[in-house]
């Protein structure tokens, strides 16, 4: 698999549990569901960095993502 393909589904991954885990604690529950995914997506952008020679920058998030947009839906 492509190391930015890995990177974008991370950093989507992670940013929809975001919402999980202040719902589940708002809710007095324990957000399980939601912490496994933040840490499936930080194993998954741990990974893409360390595959990617040159790393990601900050800068560079929303590039990599329209750039994996673009690759994989056109």
């Amino acid at each position: 698999m492509d190391a930015d393909l890995i990177f974008a589904i991370g950093v989507v991954v992670g940013v929809f549990s975001i919402p999980a885990v202040i719902s589940a604690l708002s809710e007095k529950r324990a957000p399980r569901v939601a912490m496994f995914a933040i840490v499936v997506a930080g194993v998954m952008v741990v990974w893409a960095m360390s595959e990617n020679p040159e790393g990601y920058s900050v800068k560079e998030i929303p590039e990599v993502i329209v750039r994996v947009v673009a690759k994989y839906l056109t």
